[in-house]
């Protein structure tokens, strides 16, 4: 079993027994962060080609890892990001594959050493579907912190369409499912909670 075998929340609740939640906004009071001059014209450029194309592939390349380069950008590139990783946490669980993208707080670039984001690309567009597979990414996530002793405050999941993107938190032992759903159009916000969460998770020396 891999992470894109977890197909709906059900599957999760019943292997891993932890509350799934989703009963507001979790990000209501983050600040937004200011997209540089070169992403805004990236997306200018991108945004209409990646959705005529409409391929998971163009929206991917073209919309969600600019984003994210952008958040390293912007925290001077003291995090690091990791797409297509193999993240084989425990078999037993399910708990291996690759990832499509995860964001560390550790500047190492070529070793995976604090995860504190996972970006699940959705399938068919359908954000819902990409929820379990995102959820046992985020699981692993916290079981690789704990072995290594890293305090993360929360991971941050996120499923997206490059268009839209849906936010999660793993914390305390429960999910929680943000109950907003941001368009790219406000991407100062989707970065501003990416920053956010990559700040209050600074990794300690």
């Amino acid at each position: 079993m891999a992470y894109s075998d977890f197909k709906t929340v059900e599957n999760i609740k019943d292997k891993f027994k932890i509350p799934i939640i989703s009963r507001g906004s979790l990000f209501s009071e983050t600040e937004e962060a200011e997209a540089g001059h070169l992403l805004s014209e990236i997306l200018k450029e991108n945004i209409p080609l990646a959705l005529n194309i409409n391929t998971e592939k163009a929206r991917s390349e073209m919309i969600v890892c600019p984003v994210l380069v952008e958040v390293r950008r912007i925290l001077d590139r003291k995090v690091s990001l990791f797409s297509g990783i193999d993240f084989n946490i425990d078999d037993a669980l399910g708990l291996t594959g690759y990832c499509d993208f995860i964001m560390s707080n550790s500047p190492n670039q070529v070793f995976l050493e604090f995860p504190v984001a996972c970006i699940v690309e959705a399938k068919n567009e359908t954000i819902k579907a990409g929820y379990a597979q995102c959820i046992a990414e985020m699981m692993a996530a916290g079981m690789f912190n704990e072995r290594h002793s890293h305090a993360a405050c929360h991971i941050l999941g996120v499923v997206t369409t490059g268009s839209n993107w849906k936010f999660l938190k793993y914390e305390g032992g429960s999910v929680l499912v943000d109950f907003d759903e941001y368009l790219i159009s406000q991407v100062n916000k989707i970065l501003g909670i990416f920053v956010e969460t990559m700040r209050k998770n600074e990794m300690k020396a």
